[in-house]
């Protein structure tokens, strides 16, 4: 995979600002950040934001690529096309990786995931509400209740816990399956890559908010009537929606973006 090593990164900024003369907090001061946040990237613990690559590798009297692959290049050393683009890439990865990022993006989903959560339940309350106060009794809502569990443990994994890039295989084969952990995905037709991935994660993410929303308003739809034919029709009616509304997006953006 094309990703920077942290520690050699580290360990070959701390042996530049050495040979400097600066101790971390000198180096911090002329950054304008904290001497912590010099230290951990030392220790291999985070990476400097891409916007202080230039004015660091100026500081240490090296260059931008040197910081990168974390060694000094010989005069005579040219780099091939091979080398330059793992370079690239390496730098693409850096740049939308840092832990910044990933800190501010998880807060970010917290917010989202957690209103849609918070309001589900408040649906789900009002609705058990009613159906006590009026003696409905509906079979239907247990199952809608199933998938509104279902749609909270997907979208508890697709808004903290998946992956936002896939390993580089993907984008080298063809590979219509994906495996992590219990979590599987088996898509015929459709190869999953790095650039339709980020796609289909939003598409899960957007489905799982939807769905938390959405269904207690169908358990509220359902409790208006209690014949029995009309409410299995209902609820396969809501069953193949439900299926439909995450796996035809996913498969969509994944051809589109392939």
């Amino acid at each position: 995979m094309f990703e920077i090593d942290k520690t050699v990164f580290g360990e070959f900024l701390a042996r530049q600002r050495r040979e400097k003369g600066y101790t971390q907090k000198e180096l911090a001061a002329k950054l304008f950040i904290s001497d912590k946040a010099v230290s951990k990237w030392e220790r291999g613990l985070s990476m400097p934001d891409i916007s202080l690559l230039i004015p660091l590798s100026e500081i240490l009297g090296v260059t931008v690529t040197e910081l990168l692959e974390g060694r000094k290049f010989e005069q005579t050393e040219e780099m091939d096309v091979n080398q330059v683009e793992m370079l690239v890439q390496k730098t693409l990865k850096f740049s939308e990786d840092t832990p910044e990022r990933r800190k501010e993006r998880q807060a970010k989903h917290f917010v989202l995931f957690g209103g849609c959560v918070l309001l589900s339940i408040l649906e789900l309350l009002a609705g058990i509400w009613y159906l006590a106060a009026t003696k409905t009794v509906n079979h239907l809502s247990t199952n809608l209740l199933v998938m509104e569990l279902l749609s909270f443990i997907f979208g508890v994994y697709f808004w903290f816990f998946i992956k936002e890039r896939l390993p580089a295989y993907y984008d080298k084969n063809k590979i219509s399956a994906y495996s992590d952990g219990i979590f599987r995905m088996n898509m015929v037709g459709m190869n999953f890559n790095n650039s339709n991935w980020p796609h289909i994660v939003k598409c899960g993410r957007t489905w799982t908010a939807a769905t938390l929303v959405l269904v207690p308003i169908a358990v509220f739809f359902s409790s208006v009537t209690t014949n029995f034919l009309w409410n299995n029709v209902f609820w396969m009616g809501t069953l193949i929606v439900y299926l439909l509304t995450l796996f035809l997006p996913i498969y969509v953006v994944g051809r589109k973006y392939a």
